[in-house]
Order: structure tokens, then C-alpha cells, then sequence
């Protein structure tokens, strides 16, 4: 039984910057799990099938999700606890 009702000292929980950090980490497994719309051999990349260097162009791809969910969460954490202290 969870307290539904928002103090009003208190920020929610579910804000956009942490929608948008939860869709950050949930696009490089939608974009891998996804293997039909990348299972084929045509476009050829420097004549790597495209199978292959679909898959590794998401490494760094989802580094940089990775990165910018951690910068968003922080940077609201921070403000969280900023504004308490307050």
C-alpha cells in the first residue's frame, strides 16, 4: 500500500528526464531484438554484409544512449537533492 498522494515538499518520481534516460536504454534492445529489420546481407559496408555492421555500429550507438540516460539522471538527482536542502 503505497502513499499515491504527493507531499508537497516532495518531487514525483516519474519525470520526463527519466522517461526519456528509460527510453535511452530500452532503444538498443528494441533495435537488437528487433532482427528482422537488419537480417539480410544488402547494403554491403566496405563489403561487410549489413548484418554485421548493423550490429556493431549499435557498440557505440548504445554507449552514447547509456551516456546521456546517466547524464539526465544525475543531473536530476542533483536538483533533487538541491532542492530539499533548501
Amino acid at each position: 500500500m503505497s502513499d499515491t498522494s504527493a507531499s508537497p515538499g516532495r518531487r514525483p518520481v516519474v519525470t520526463p528526464a527519466r522517461v526519456v534516460a528509460a527510453l535511452c536504454l530500452i532503444a538498443p534492445f528494441v533495435g537488437m531484438l528487433w532482427i528482422g529489420s537488419y537480417a539480410k546481407v544488402e547494403p554491403t559496408l566496405i563489403g561487410i554484409p549489413f548484418f554485421y555492421w548493423y550490429q556493431m555500429l549499435w557498440v557505440p550507438v548504445s554507449a552514447a544512449l547509456t551516456s546521456v540516460a546517466y547524464i539526465l539522471v544525475r543531473r536530476e538527482e542533483r536538483a533533487r537533492k538541491g532542492g530539499d536542502s533548501a
